[in-house]
């Protein structure tokens, strides 16, 4: 399917994309209007980014058993990429609440 070096990058280039994307628009999963609210609460952006981690997660699960045979995780193993996660989407936090008025 995939070579290991192309799944790499392109799991990358996803989790950063994923990462941005609740700050960067003011939809629900960025597919649902919010019609009532003019701008997104921060409890609403830190949910989305959540869920985009699990799916972003699930997906390089999928890439793994594609290329390789799983390997077994630890707790530790799940927040190391929930930080890193979180500061892929350090751009879309800056645009939205430092340099957009």
């Amino acid at each position: 399917m995939f070579n290991q070096s192309v799944a790499i990058w392109l799991l990358i280039a996803l989790a950063f994309a994923m990462a941005n994307l609740p700050f960067l628009n003011e939809r629900l999963m960025a597919l649902i209007p919010l019609k009532r609210i003019v701008k997104k609460p921060p409890f609403m952006i830190v949910g989305e980014l959540f869920a985009w981690y699990v799916i972003v997660g699930l997906v390089a699960y999928a890439f793994e058993t594609a290329l390789v045979n799983p390997f077994p995780r630890g707790w530790e193993f799940y927040v190391v990429n929930l930080c890193i996660f979180m500061v892929l989407g350090f751009p879309g936090f800056v645009y939205r609440y430092l340099l957009k008025n």
